[in-house]
């Protein structure tokens, strides 16, 4: 979150007429609404007009990023597979040609992890998430990138995928990646976070319907070969999971995102229709404050409950 810029003067000159006017030319949408409250109550009191340059200088970039401006630039990285430093791969590149982020104290790891983001999370927040992955694990992550266009359209997005409608690259991408990842015979781990647990989700169901469809396996055939995919979910906003991987999720009771959109917490009137998936493992625990955003940090709280896989499974937490 952008903090108040504390180098500024609220005590500034007033602009000349020739600065105010290439000023104006230069507002975005949302400057101009500011520009045009300020300009509307000229004549109160001057201590209200330098709240109000204290409001623009700290929350104009805010209301930006909330409406997607400048979100651009991530969205060319939309569905990419992301490596080290960022590096970002065209979908279909083979999982072996993508250099992906090491454990800091360990340069060859044997253990590779697919990772899938939640939402206003451009391609450098995903890079910091997949490190302390990288550290925590002790394996190479590699990123599916799931890209940000500003928080209303990130969380539309959410709406979309809940429902099982519209494009979603990420989605596209998982899926192709999974499938072809089991169709080779090779085992798979996935994590996702928060809308990335909605983006696993759905790509399950895209690959359980092509096995079952395009191929013609049964449904325990199915089940059977989707039993090589170990996946991890962490305040994920998914309420069904199909059956055959084998799951483990993380649910902070003190989260909202998962206990109001997710599988819930330990008192759910609403957990009669929500699935798991077969034989899953969910670790409910409370952990956190007042502050709904960092009762939701995948790196500086669900990663410290997170635990080695075989172990989260046989329910050692």
């Amino acid at each position: 979150m952008t903090s108040i810029d504390r180098s500024r003067s609220s005590f500034s000159p007033a602009a000349t007429p020739a600065r105010q006017l290439v000023e104006k030319t230069a507002l975005g949408p949302i400057g101009k609404v500011v520009d045009a409250v300020k300009g509307a109550i000229q004549d109160i009191p001057s201590n209200i007009q330098m709240g109000l340059d204290v409001f623009e200088a700290a929350h104009l970039k805010e209301l930006e990023k909330l409406f997607g401006k400048d979100s651009k630039p991530d969205r060319m990285f939309d569905g990419q597979l992301v490596g080290t430093q960022g590096q970002t791969f065209a979908p279909g590149t083979p999982l072996g040609q993508v250099p992906g982020v090491t454990p800091r104290d360990n340069p060859n790891p044997k253990e590779t992890i697919l990772y899938v983001n939640g939402i206003m999370t451009p391609v450098e927040g995903q890079l910091r998430e997949m490190q302390s992955i990288a550290d925590t694990s002790g394996a190479k992550v590699l990123g599916i990138h799931n890209a940000t266009q500003g928080l209303t359209v990130d969380l539309a997005q959410c709406v979309t995928d809940k429902l099982d409608k519209g494009a979603n690259p990420a989605v596209d991408t998982l899926a192709d990646t999974l499938y072809s990842e089991l169709k080779a015979g090779r085992d798979v781990s996935v994590m996702g976070y928060s809308q990335g647990g909605l983006i696993t989700a759905r790509a399950l169901f895209d690959v359980q319907n092509r096995l079952r469809v395009e191929d013609g396996m049964s449904q325990a055939d199915t089940e059977k070969l989707m039993g090589h995919l170990k996946v991890e979910t962490f305040g994920a906003a998914s309420t069904r999971y199909p059956d055959g991987p084998k799951y483990v999720h993380y649910i902070n009771e003190a989260d909202a995102v998962p206990t109001l959109t997710g599988l819930g917490g330990s008192l759910d009137p609403l957990a009669f229709i929500k699935d798991a998936g077969k034989g899953a493992v969910v670790h409910r625990f409370t952990d956190g404050n007042l502050n709904p955003i960092s009762n939701h940090m995948l790196d500086t709280l669900y990663m410290n409950h997170r635990v080695p896989f075989d172990e989260a499974r046989a329910g050692r937490f």
